[in-house]
């Protein structure tokens, strides 16, 4: 071969690169100290701080908690088998209160794959027979004519869809057809911007239903969809190298990752994202257990379609609790909170110890009187839910936004106010 061939050949190949989408490996000790942030949530045991993406993010990457893991597991089963096979459905939606939700028990089956465990017999048929009901619950709030909404979401929605399929658990046609419609006819929409980490659960959804053929009717609808949402999320990668924003990005990965989309730089826009994650993870972005176990698999080169067929040998490094060591007294600083969508509205300028969480600010807040606010526990942290006596209504959500006008994307207990700076509860609809 002469020169120009060896050429060629060598440009082919990179363009062959190009249109794929690889992790390269990452440093073992950031990847270790970004699993060790999972341990102290590992420690929270009753039901309502419980998370099974945690042990599913751990599972899925490089890294072990050894007995701790193990013990971690024991007391989900424990936890959500007496909480879920205690649950007997009616048409009252009241039934649902305090339990798991669709999205919860997803992620338990999810957790239950991870372990190689398929879920079979009476408790696992059960399991299987109420996500299934949450699911034509939702198709039943969307509605035949897809006008309605679902009663959570329908990143809930594709993740429920996910964890049957990986399972190898079959749904009607027109319960996936909900998510085709909904993705085709951008019902994944949120105040007027694409939801990435949305689109990326229903491509995951998608990918898995494709490799494993469970709606053979819908096969081609099923491979249209996929190729519609890389498109959607590649066209929606910021300068900055994320797909939407930092945090949607690990799920977007998930996707990508081993995709070949021929003609499309793929490949040069995954390593965008790779080197935009790794800069966050080293300025602490990465501080929610739900966030960390999205992104450890990404860093490990593996996805949740992986869970079709786990692989529960794989060599994991153990990780080691980090020990505390006591800091230096804080300095004081002072944030301004403000609540325009009350009346009268709040304003007032807290003290707390640099390094508190907007948490610390609120709890803080509502010491000093006039203020309070109420939040439920969900995977990704405390979620807020009413301030000053107001709840967010149906299709509403309390929106938090640094001055003048920047949206948060961390929740409460992650940001961490800078001194002087103004946050700003709004009730906002969506």
């Amino acid at each position: 071969m002469g020169h120009l061939g060896v050429l060629l050949f060598l440009l082919g190949g990179l363009g062959a690169l190009a249109d794929i989408c690889e992790i390269p490996q990452v440093d073992s000790k950031l990847v270790e100290r970004l699993g060790q942030r999972l341990l102290p949530w590992m420690d929270w045991l009753s039901l309502e701080h419980l998370n099974p993406s945690i042990y599913v993010g751990l599972r899925l990457s490089s890294l072990q908690a050894g007995a701790r893991e193990a013990f971690y597991l024991h007391i989900l089963k424990l936890s959500y088998q007496h909480s879920l096979l205690g649950l007997t459905f009616n048409d009252d939606n009241s039934d649902y209160q305090d339990k798991p939700s669709m999205g919860q028990l997803a992620l338990y089956l999810l957790a239950l794959r991870a372990n190689c465990e398929l879920v079979e017999g009476r408790k696992g048929d059960r399991l299987v027979s109420q996500l299934k009901r949450f699911l034509e619950d939702e198709k039943k709030a969307i509605g035949h004519n897809n006008k309605g909404q679902p009663h959570t979401s329908y990143y809930q929605y594709g993740l429920g869809i996910l964890a049957l399929c990986v399972h190898q658990k079959r749904l009607h046609d027109s319960v996936v057809g909900k998510l085709l419609y909904a993705v085709e006819h951008e019902q994944h929409l949120h105040q007027g911007h694409l939801s990435v980490d949305t689109v990326a659960m229903a491509g995951l959804a998608f990918t898995c239903l494709e490799h494993s053929n469970l709606n053979p009717n819908r096969k081609h609808q099923i491979t249209r969809a996929i190729e519609n949402i890389r498109e959607k999320i590649l066209k929606a990668q910021t300068p900055e190298g994320y797909f939407g924003n930092v945090y949607s990005t690990p799920l977007a990965l998930q996707l990508l990752m081993k995709s070949s989309m021929p003609g499309v730089e793929l490949g040069t826009a995954c390593l965008k994202a790779r080197a935009a994650l790794l800069a966050s993870v080293q300025d602490g972005a990465f501080q929610n257990a739900l966030m960390i176990s999205q992104l450890l698999p990404v860093l490990n080169g593996k996805s949740y379609v992986d869970l079709i067929s786990p692989d529960c040998e794989a060599p994991r490094v153990m990780l080691e609790p980090v020990v505390e060591t006591p800091s230096p007294p804080q300095e004081v600083i002072r944030v301004v909170l403000k609540v325009p969508s009350v009346s009268p509205p709040y304003i007032n300028s807290i003290s707390v110890p640099a390094g508190s969480s907007l948490e610390d600010v609120l709890k803080k807040a509502q010491k000093l009187r006039g203020f309070m606010y109420g939040t439920q526990n969900t995977l990704s942290g405390p979620f807020l839910t009413s301030v000053m006596g107001k709840e967010a209504g149906e299709r509403e959500f309390w929106q938090l936004l640094r001055a003048p006008d920047t949206p948060l994307l961390q929740g409460i207990a992650e940001y961490t106010p800078k001194d002087g700076e103004t946050i700003e509860l709004r009730l906002a609809t969506w």
